[in-house]
């Protein structure tokens, strides 16, 4: 049996329903946890009260953050612009080499330090400036109803919500928690079933069948993620049939960053990626024919600036999170060829830059 469930933990949860044995199956994504009283799934922000399912971190976090959107990724949804972030606790998928599994992984809330209700982190991210509020840090799919709560208080105030998830959910909370989304950034943590499987206890087609949902039936802005790990997802075949995929059921649009694995969590024995990998993933992806592959978590000026898919010139100009040059009219065309480059974006009058500027919420309600 978990660990019990406090009062002030029972905020309701939606999607479950009750077995005939009696237990009740959360139906938020493919796991399918099956609960008795005071079980909580596997996310283990998750669990059963009685006969009700609730959702443990409602209003807590682990921290507020201001952030440049590049940071999230996105390199084409308003460059420049800062983003409110706060992520909560724990995951649904159990990933061995996640890079920020201190909080996505922790089993005890001592993360949550923090507290504050939607409509607090909406009234603080206006007053802030903020043009979007970002829901990071951990998967935002266990908090759904954390998020989509804070997503309605922030378009109240006419600001933006971006999700940065690994999309392991099921079709009808996927309708309605992306819904309440302007942007996605999608983990594409690999591209076969096996390393899903072995790697993050999961499969690789829901993940599949948010990306093709998302991009085919929705207006919300897709940017995808990919971790490079030396020796388990960095092929020039895995590359090639990946890049080939997003090309064929996504479109030669959706910015794909390749990002830099570090040793972390239980895969400590794996080195780092070399620089020299990200840089074949990206010539790999742009001679698919993908028009926007970036560079992550490495010093890479190529692989941080976008370059018009049309004339080939550098229309932003990144240092990192810095842009250093921004040449693109306000409605987001190539100043040299009048060609329309992919994304969002408005009248640039200046970036947020590198900076990193911590919120203390101190449990606003």
């Amino acid at each position: 049996m978990d660990e019990a469930i406090g009062i002030d933990e029972r905020h309701p949860a939606k999607y479950w329903h009750g077995l005939d044995d009696g237990r009740i199956q959360c139906d938020l994504c493919p796991r399918d946890c099956k609960l008795h009283d005071g079980q909580r799934g596997a996310c283990y922000v998750r669990g059963r009260v009685g006969d009700h399912m609730v959702l443990t971190t409602y209003g807590r976090s682990s921290g507020f953050c201001i952030d440049p959107i590049e940071k999230k990724p996105f390199n084409n949804f308003y460059p420049g612009s800062s983003v409110f972030s706060f992520g909560t606790a724990g995951c649904n998928l159990t990933c061995k080499f996640c890079q920020n599994w201190d909080i996505s992984k922790s089993r005890s809330f001592d993360k949550l330090a923090d507290q504050a209700s939607p409509e607090a982190i909406a009234q603080a991210a206006e007053r802030m400036g903020c043009k979007s509020v970002a829901f990071t840090y951990n998967d935002p799919v266990p908090f759904a109803e954390y998020a989509m709560d804070t997503a309605d208080a922030c378009h109240a105030r006419g600001i933006k919500t971006v999700a940065i998830t690994a999309g392991y959910i099921h079709d009808q909370p996927r309708r309605e928690f992306f819904a309440k989304m302007d942007a996605a950034n999608v983990d594409l943590k690999g591209f076969t079933d096996e390393f899903y499987l072995r790697l993050c206890g999961a499969h690789l087609q829901p993940i599949l069948d948010t990306l093709i949902y998302l991009r085919q039936e929705t207006d919300v802005w897709l940017e995808l993620t990919t971790l490079l790990i030396p020796g388990h997802n960095d092929s020039d075949d895995e590359l090639g049939r990946m890049s080939a995929w997003i090309l064929k059921e996504l479109g030669p649009d959706v910015p794909l960053h390749f990002s830099a694995f570090h040793p972390d969590y239980k895969m400590l024995d794996v080195p780092a990626t070399p620089p020299e990998t990200l840089g074949r993933a990206r010539k790999i992806a742009m001679a698919a024919g993908l028009h926007y592959v970036y560079t992550g978590n490495v010093h890479n000026r190529e692989g941080d600036t976008t370059f018009c898919p049309s004339c080939g010139h550098a229309v932003i100009v990144r240092d990192w999170y810095d842009i250093e040059q921004y040449r693109l009219t306000p409605d987001g065309r190539c100043p040299d060829c009048g060609a329309q480059i992919a994304g969002y974006y408005e009248k640039f009058s200046g970036a947020f830059g590198q900076r990193r500027i911590p919120v203390a919420m101190g449990g606003a309600i």
